[in-house]
């Protein structure tokens, strides 16, 4: 146990320094994260409020403006007082509260002709979530103990993975296709080391997950040629595609990234899954064949397939619900609403992560089958050339 520590400990290690080596390879000439905007964001928190009036009230289009101020709490104002203004157009449906004292906003700071002026941008709303996430990790810790705490930190490295390596390497242009795949590589593999450590258990597991976001990513692939999907999925697409005009960002990629990258979590799940209940299956009843070993697989999967596959589906409805209502509520024709190209995507997702997911459970098992019966194999070998000596 302690040596198995010790590797998961190294693999944790490792797994880190490549992701910032990663990092530093793929942002290093670009300016992805490093925040060059116009203006500058200051973090603050409102002191008081001075004025309220309300401008442009022509027909429609009411203008509130507030005038308050704020105590800054970062950048080199630390600690100063500032004077915002905050407007609010009354004509939209949704548009942003009035500060209120005591609220914690981002400044936006804007400088012309040596004067600075600083407006509201927006409301600070990470602490909550930090918060939660603190929570979320005390939870993991209590119930699971060491397993909780690898998981954690394999969480926050496949957090670094996606959004410090392929989210500013398909921003630089890179090939996504490429880079999805050596990032659900990476996860893979450092998380199966982390949470399992260096055993055939996490060998099979690996290649079994593998395996299945492969068949996932090349059901997308196929499924491209009959489609006729552009990926301007929805209004951001269209911003992003525009972003580089010079060089368009593969939006068809974003698609292909999207699926695989999704599917990844709950195929690894069922790759472990059963991984793990063959090793232990193989343990307790050794004498087990292959081919009995394989349809245990093929029948612990049948009974997982069913939960899991709605885990995918209903993922994926869940995070486009407001889009499918307004594409049901705009479109009284059935036909037109599952041919949009949104839903489309969306099924596909789902139809994909699912087949993929099912595809990983005869391939798990068979090579469970094959590993660990290798390794009974030999060692029933050398017990046979024990007892002829």
């Amino acid at each position: 146990m302690k040596k198995q520590t010790v590797q998961q400990f190294f693999s944790a290690v490792i797994s880190l320094v490549i992701v910032i080596a990663a990092y530093a390879y793929v942002v290093g000439g670009s300016s992805v994260f490093k925040g060059q905007m116009e203006g500058k964001t200051i973090r603050a928190r409102v002191l008081s409020i001075n004025n309220t009036e309300q401008v442009n009230a022509t027909g429609e289009g009411n203008t509130v403006k507030i005038s308050f101020s704020a105590q800054a709490l970062s950048s080199e104002l630390r600690g100063k007082t500032l004077e915002v203004t905050q407007e609010i157009d009354k004509s939209y449906a949704f548009s942003p509260r009035e500060v209120r004292e005591g609220d914690k906003i981002l400044i936006e700071a804007y400088t012309e002709n040596n004067s600075t002026s600083y407006y509201f941008g927006d409301y600070v709303r990470i602490a909550p979530i930090i918060w939660l996430g603190a929570i979320f990790c005390i939870l993991i810790i209590l119930f699971s103990k060491t397993q909780g705490l690898k998981t954690i930190v394999s969480l926050g490295l496949t957090c670094m993975a996606v959004f410090g390596v392929l989210l500013p390497a398909i921003l630089d242009g890179r090939n996504i296709y490429i880079w999805s795949i050596l990032v659900c590589l990476y996860i893979t593999v450092m998380t199966l080391s982390i949470i399992g450590g260096f055993n055939k258990k996490t060998l099979c597991a690996a290649i079994g997950c593998l395996s299945g976001v492969f068949c996932a990513g090349l059901i997308t692939a196929i499924m491209d040629k009959f489609l006729n999907m552009t990926g301007l999925l929805e209004e951001e697409s269209i911003y992003l595609y525009q972003l580089y005009p010079d060089n368009p960002i593969n939006m068809k990629g974003i698609i292909f990234a999207m699926i695989i990258v999704g599917a990844l979590g709950a195929v690894m799940d069922v790759a472990m899954s059963i991984s793990s209940s063959l090793f232990e299956l193989r343990e307790k009843s050794p004498n087990l064949a292959p081919k009995q070993l394989m349809k245990s697989g093929f029948t612990i999967g049948g009974d997982m397939m069913g939960t899991m596959a709605n885990t995918l589906v209903l993922a994926y409805i869940g995070s486009s619900l407001t889009c499918v209502l307004l594409y049901v509520s705009y479109n009284a024709n059935l036909s037109q609403v599952i041919n949009k190209e949104k839903i489309i995507a969306e099924l596909l997702q789902a139809l994909a992560g699912s087949m993929g997911m099912l595809l990983t459970l005869p391939l798990t098992s068979a090579v469970c089958a094959l590993i660990y019966y290798g390794k009974e194999k030999s060692n029933v070998s050398r017990q046979d050339e024990r007892s002829a000596r």
